[in-house]
């Protein structure tokens, strides 16, 4: 099996280069710029249609796994970046859906809980068609979801949350660094979902593709679901770091700090008991990937 993915100097990116490898599989990396040297990769802008077919078909994958996005989600409330935004969650992904169409490849989408709208408290499901984004990103990230599902019948669509990995930025990294200086931390305590680690989420998504069950899901890592707040006190727990962590509400907080640009959903629970049923492997707890985590950083 050859495995095209995209985003490779990002944390899932990254992460699935490595867990093909491991496997033994042969994979190329795509990226818009050099990426890590370790793996063989291609330099793809992916909102380039006909770039996008040439390395396909130059590369011949029998799969893409499509992890390169626009994920700053306060930058994509700026009016000016509404069409770059939607060129890479949108056009870029239908670029993938029509080369793996053409090649009769499999596509591997990552989406987001931003999909819908976060209210209540019911898990959404992964078959749940009840969208209502309530930020740009969301919106361009659905976009993309329909795009490939408009055009492939081979594909995985799998909805993550609150991700956290090796390469680039992430709440456990930030709250590290601010507890470096600040004993007292405030964060929000009535946002809920579960984090996904990048590690551990590769391992699922390629034994997703060594199977054909198609359709949608959702991967967070097991444990329950928690606020930021309980996320951020196991940081500190499991870093040895004497930071107190104050709760405090949405509401609360952006007094305190200034409103983020973008909404937030309260309600980022997802359910993930579809990967039993079909027959994959969960991720672990949440708890034990954050040490995981916090120890690779470490050593």
């Amino acid at each position: 099996m050859k495995v095209l993915v995209t985003g490779t100097s990002g944390q899932l990116g990254h992460d699935v280069m490595g867990e093909l490898a491991r496997r033994g599989y042969e994979a190329v990396g795509a990226d818009r710029a050099e990426s890590d040297a370790e793996f063989e990769h291609v330099i793809l802008d992916i909102t380039d249609a006909d770039k996008v077919m040439d390395v396909v078909r130059e590369v011949k994958p029998d799969v893409i796994v499509h992890c390169a996005a626009w994920t700053n989600v306060d930058g994509a409330e700026d009016p000016a970046n509404l069409e770059v935004v939607r060129a890479v969650n949108v056009d870029g992904t239908r670029n993938l859906a029509l080369a793996a169409k053409e090649m009769d490849a499999k596509l591997v989408y990552i989406s987001t809980d931003y999909v819908f709208d976060g209210t209540g408290e019911r898990p959404w499901e992964p078959d749940d068609k009840n969208y209502a984004p309530i930020n740009v990103y969301g919106q361009s990230k659905l976009d993309g979801e329909l795009e490939v599902a408009r055009i492939l019948d081979k594909y995985f669509i799998v909805r993550i949350a609150w991700v956290f990995g090796k390469n680039g930025k992430n709440f456990i990294k930030t709250m590290i660094n601010v507890g470096k200086t600040h004993p007292v931390v405030k964060v929000v305590n009535d946002q809920i979902g579960t984090p996904t680690y990048t590690y551990d989420l590769a391992r699922l998504l390629v034994d997703m593709i060594e199977t054909d069950k198609y359709g949608y899901y959702h991967a967070t890592n097991e444990g329950g679901y928690i606020s930021w707040a309980d996320f951020a006190e196991e940081i500190y727990r499991v870093a040895g770091m004497d930071v107190k962590v104050e709760r405090v509400s949405t509401e609360e907080y952006e007094k305190i700090a200034g409103k983020t640009v973008a909404k937030r959903p309260f309600n980022s629970r997802l359910d993930k008991s579809k990967l039993v049923e079909v027959g994959f492997e969960p991720l672990p707890e949440w708890k034990t990937a954050v040490e995981r985590y916090i120890n690779a950083l470490e050593n």
